[in-house]
């Protein structure tokens, strides 16, 4: 069934216009009396069309629940800028994965440092991204893809969380150990592509985050975070 997420939640009708209402009417071909999928904010409105103009459809909202397919655990997952599209490609398995948020962080070692126009397209890229993510996997909200921040201020957020791992390629914990079965949100923290510097290691230790090990094998900054993701969603029963 056709998915489009809407920012207020309905009472008995909803309205859509813009790019989804001419997408369902000209793309899709879709007429009244079809049924489609609301979300608001991890709720999906199982709605009717009852009419469909040029730029608008009006939906008769027939049932709610909550959306069956988001994960309990809210991660945030804090990626430091990667070279080229790499990002492009993490924003979308990552949210295919279950992600709550993702964040860009600059590090020492990012050679990608867009000025504050560029990272803004960038961010507004990366965002109509994770919407058609959203749609595509059937999550009930769409994950924030947030401003950049410097590597203090994610060292800052991530300590927020109730368990934050700091993914470092010369070793630590395995995520094997790690019991996530009533954590509610988590933070993961992957470098770009020549990794982390070790004074930034330690300064994620010091802030309390959990040095952790992907394996022996050197991942790419790009296959890094999908896995790191996978781990903690299956630790916590999520996938």
């Amino acid at each position: 069934m056709p998915r489009f997420f809407i920012s207020v939640p309905p009472a008995d009708t909803a309205v859509i216009t813009g790019e989804d209402a001419v997408h369902i009417g000209r793309s899709l071909r879709m007429r009244p009396g079809e049924q489609l999928t609301l979300c608001c904010l991890g709720t999906d409105y199982s709605c009717e069309i009852e009419s469909i103009s040029s730029d608008e459809v009006r939906c008769r909202v027939l049932a709610f629940a909550p959306s069956e397919t988001e994960p309990r655990l809210k991660l945030t997952l804090f990626q430091a800028l990667p070279k080229s599209d790499k990002m492009e490609l993490i924003v979308q398995k990552a949210v295919e994965l279950g992600v709550s948020r993702i964040v860009p962080v600059l590090t020492a070692r990012c050679v990608s440092r867009p000025d504050a126009k560029s990272l803004e397209k960038k961010i507004a890229r990366w965002q109509k991204i994770a919407l058609s993510a959203a749609q595509q996997s059937g999550r009930g909200l769409v994950p924030e893809v947030s401003g950049a921040v410097s590597f203090e201020e994610c060292l800052a957020l991530a300590s927020e969380q109730e368990r934050a791992f700091f993914c470092y390629e010369r070793g630590g914990e395995s995520l094997r150990s790690a019991d996530l079965s009533e954590t509610s949100t988590a933070a993961l923290i992957i470098g770009p592509e020549g990794g982390f510097e070790e004074s930034e290691a330690q300064a994620a230790e010091k802030a309390g985050l959990t040095l952790t090990s992907l394996g022996k094998r050197i991942l790419r900054c790009e296959t890094a975070p999908l896995a790191a993701i996978a781990a903690v969603m299956l630790k916590s029963g999520d996938l």
